[in-house]
This record gives structure tokens, sequence and C-alpha cells, in this order.
């Protein structure tokens, strides 16, 4: 009886009409979201990257004044080598904290990333008071540690910053209708 009814077929049309319009919506509003989301992530993954490659730079500097510190540079060589891993260690720990940002904003679209680094502070102490080739060279030794670290923490976000930006792209497609 309600079937054949015109005005309850016009309501019918008018919910099915109403719940597509709102559902085309709420894909609208969402797509908007995952795409802040991604965005946030990219700014995340940049600054990781540029703290990164000054960390990099300060472990290389650090690196050249420790080979001259091994031929015998002696205890300046060894001072301006340390004040470099200062310099690294800082940019170290500026990254640490935008890698751990980036981890946040990865959750939030539904990437990983597995980040670490690290430098000993006890060789410092060695270096400085039993200067010497063995103590020159296990400093050494964890500056090319720490770069390696680096290098790789910067090759990692250089990976998810390739993939958000696919991602990016898909729901940029996604929104056109491509």
């Amino acid at each position: 009886c309600r079937k054949k009814n015109p005005a309850f077929m016009r309501v019918l049309a008018f919910r099915k009409r109403l719940s597509i319009v709102y559902r085309r919506k709420e894909n609208r509003m969402e797509r908007k979201s995952r795409q802040q989301e991604i965005n946030e992530a990219l700014m995340a993954a940049d600054m990781a990257s540029m703290s990164l490659q000054k960390a990099e730079e300060q472990l290389q500097k650090a690196s050249s004044w420790g080979i001259w510190d091994m031929l015998g540079g002696g205890f300046f060589s060894t001072m301006f080598k340390h004040n470099r891993m200062d310099e690294a260690q800082a940019a170290m720990n500026e990254a640490r904290g935008h890698l751990r940002r980036l981890k946040k904003e990865l959750l939030d679209v539904n990437l990983t990333g597995d980040l670490k680094m690290d430098v000993g502070s006890f060789l410092t102490f060695a270096d400085y008071f039993f200067d010497g080739v063995i103590a020159d060279w296990m400093v050494q030794s964890k500056i090319g540690d720490a770069l390696n670290q680096v290098r790789e923490a910067r090759r990692q976000v250089g990976c998810i910053r390739k993939r958000l930006q696919e991602m990016r792209q898909t729901l940029e497609a996604e929104r056109e209708g491509r």
C-alpha cells in the first residue's frame, strides 16, 4: 500500500539522494583530513632530514679532525674534534626530537619507522686523558658508527618521505576523480 503512494515514493527518493550527498561530503572530509595528516608527516620528515643532514656534516668534520688527531695532531686537534662531536651530538639530539614527532605523524597515516642514533660519552674522557693511538682509534670508530647511523636514518626518512608523497598524489587523484 505504501509503495504505491506517490508522496511516500518522493520521501524515499529524497532520503536516498540525501544519503548519497551526505556520504560524498563525508568522503571529502575524510580525504581532506587524511591529506592534512600526510602534509604534517611530510613536514616532520623534512625537519628530521634537515637536522640529520646537519648532524652528518658535523660528524664528517669530527671525522676529519679525528684523522688528524690519529696522525699526531695533539691536544688541539683532540679539542677541535670534540667540539665538532659536541655539535654533532646537539644536532643528533635535535634530530631525535624530529624523528619522535615523525613517528607520531606516521601513526596517523598508518606508516611506521624505527630510527636510532647515539654517540658514547666515555670515549671523550678517554680521548683527552689517554691521548694516544688506541683512544683516538676508538673515538674515530664511534664517529664512524654514528655517521653510519645518521646516514641510515637519512635514507629511511627519504624512503618515508617518498611514500608520503605517493600517498598525497593518490589522494589528489581521488579528489580529482581520476
